[in-house]
C-alpha cells in the first residue's frame, strides 16, 4: 500500500524471503521438520550485502523463493536496481543488529494473533495448496515458538507501531507523506538534521535568478538579495525557543499565542555579513549586533583581524550572520570564536544565503549542535574556492565596490565567492 500510494519508480522492494539459505538435500527429504521461521534460516549475509550495493547505487540481482518447492532457482532471478527509498520487509527483519542499523525508519505491523493465524491457514492452503493439518501443525511446533522467542521481542526497536496493518490508512498515510519529505529534501539534509533549506518556491528561484546574473544591476542586485535575506532571516528566528503566552484581544476574549525569544544577538562576519544586518534588525527591534572579521589568505590561511561582541554574549542566542558558505574554515573560525566566547554551540544559527558543500560538511561535522539555516545549496567549488554557480563577490556586488579597485584594496575580502 506505500507503493502503490508513492508510485513512484524511486523506491523498490526487497523481501527478506528472498534470502533463505539454499537447503540441502537431506533438509529437502525432510523439509516438514525443518524450521523456516528461526533466524538461522535466512542468508542474513547475502542481504546485507544486498542492501549495501544497492545503497551505494550499484544494482542488484535477487532470486525469487519458491514456497511449493523450497527452492531459489526456480524462477528467473529478479534485478532490482538502485533507488532513493528501499522498503525492506520480513518478519524476522529486526532480529539482526546489522540490520537494523541500516534502516531510517522502522515499522512493527502488530497484528491480533487470530488473524495472523487465520491468514495462514487462508495462505497455505489456497496458495500453497498444503494440508490444513500441517499447516496447524506447523503453527504450533515452529511458527508461534519462533514468534514469541524473535519476533515479539523486537518490537521495542520499532519507531512505528502500526496496529491493524493495512486496514490502518491513517498510519500509512503518515508514513508516506515522510517519506515523500525526505524524498523532497536536498541530500545533505538526510545527512545532517541540522542542515535546513528553505522550501523553493518559484519566487525564491526566481530571485535567485536574478541575483545571479552577472548582468543584474546593483539596485536590482540589492532588492531581490534584500529579500532573500529577509525570508532567511525569517526561517532563522522559526528556531528559536519560543514560551507560550496568553492575551486578551480588543474583543475581550483570550488568544493563546507564543512570546519571542528575549536573550537574542546578531554576528556579522565583516564584510559581506554586514549585508544582513538589516533584515535582521527590520525582524527584531534594538537587537544587538556584534561583527567579526577575519582576514582570508587563499584557502586555510585565516587571520582574526578584528571583533566586537556584546558582553552578555555567553547567555544570547546568536544568528551569525554571511551570505556564503564556501570553504567552511572562516565560518569554522567565528563559530569557534563564539564558542570560545561561552556561547552554547545549540545556541548559534548560521544564516547564510548559499552554501557549498564542502562547507556543510565541514561546519556540521565540527559542530553538529549548530544549525544553518540557507536558501539554497551549491554545486561546489571551482580551483579558486569560489562557490559554483554561485553569484560571484557577494560584498562587491552588493556594496557598489565591484568598479572600484581601490577600494577592493582597503577592504580584506573572506570566503565571498
Amino acid at each position: 500500500m506505500i507503493i502503490q500510494q508513492l508510485h513512484d519508480q524511486r523506491v523498490v522492494l526487497v523481501n527478506q524471503d528472498s534470502f533463505y539459505h539454499k537447503l540441502t538435500e537431506e533438509e529437502l527429504a525432510r523439509v516438514h521438520e525443518y524450521n523456516f521461521d528461526h533466524p538461522d534460516a535466512f542468508d542474513t549475509e547475502k542481504l546485507l550485502d544486498s542492501i549495501d550495493n544497492l545503497r551505494h547505487g550499484r544494482a542488484v540481482d535477487i532470486p525469487k523463493y519458491d514456497f511449493k518447492s523450497y527452492k531459489l532457482d526456480v524462477f528467473p532471478v529478479r534485478r532490482v536496481n538502485p533507488s532513493d527509498v528501499i522498503i525492506l520487509e520480513g518478519i524476522l527483519i529486526f532480529h539482526d543488529p546489522r540490520v537494523r542499523e541500516l534502516m531510517n525508519m522502522k515499522i512493527f505491523v502488530d497484528t491480533d494473533a487470530d488473524v495472523r493465524l487465520a491468514r495462514r491457514i487462508t495462505r497455505d492452503t489456497v496458495g500453497k495448496s498444503r494440508d490444513i493439518g500441517a499447516v496447524l501443525d506447523q503453527y504450533s511446533k515452529f511458527v508461534k515458538p519462533a514468534f514469541d522467542d524473535f519476533i515479539l521481542p523486537t518490537k521495542k526497536y520499532a519507531d512505528i507501531i502500526i496496529p491493524r496493518g493495512g486496514d490502518n490508512h491513517v498510519a500509512i498515510d503518515l508514513i508516506v507523506q515522510h517519506i515523500r519529505t525526505k524524498l523532497g529534501q536536498h541530500d545533505l539534509c538526510k545527512i545532517y538534521p541540522n542542515l535546513y533549506v528553505i522550501q523553493s518556491t518559484f519566487q525564491i528561484r526566481g530571485m535567485h535568478t536574478l541575483i545571479r546574473d552577472s548582468q543584474t544591476t546593483k539596485h536590482d542586485f540589492v532588492f531581490y538579495a534584500d529579500r532573500l535575506i529577509r525570508l532567511v532571516v525569517e526561517h532563522g528566528l522559526g528556531h528559536l525557543p519560543f514560551t507560550e503566552k496568553q492575551v486578551i484581544t480588543p474583543t475581550g476574549s483570550v488568544y493563546t499565542g507564543v512570546d519571542f525569544c528575549k536573550r537574542l544577538c546578531g554576528v556579522s562576519i565583516i564584510r559581506s555579513g554586514e549585508s544582513m544586518e538589516n533584515a535582521l534588525r527590520a525582524c527584531c527591534k534594538g537587537i544587538k549586533i556584534g561583527k567579526i572579521l577575519i582576514h582570508r589568505e587563499g584557502d586555510n590561511g585565516q587571520q582574526l583581524i578584528y571583533e566586537k561582541l556584546p558582553q552578555d554574549i555567553s547567555k544570547r542566542h546568536v544568528l551569525l550572520l554571511d551570505p556564503i558558505l564556501g570553504t567552511g574554515n572562516s565560518a569554522v573560525q567565528a563559530i569557534s570564536l563564539l564558542i570560545k566566547k561561552g556561547v552554547p554551540e545549540s545556541n548559534i544559527i548560521f544564516l547564510n544565503l548559499i552554501s557549498a558543500p564542502q562547507g556543510v560538511h565541514m561546519v556540521c561535522k565540527s559542530f553538529p549542535r549548530l544549525k544553518i539555516v540557507t536558501s539554497e545549496i551549491d554545486i561546489g567549488l571551482n580551483k579558486d574556492f569560489c562557490v559554483i554557480p554561485g553569484m560571484g563577490e557577494f560584498g562587491d556586488r552588493y556594496f557598489g565596490t565591484d568598479d572600484d579597485d581601490d577600494q577592493k584594496v582597503v577592504t580584506p575580502m573572506q570566503q565571498s565567492c
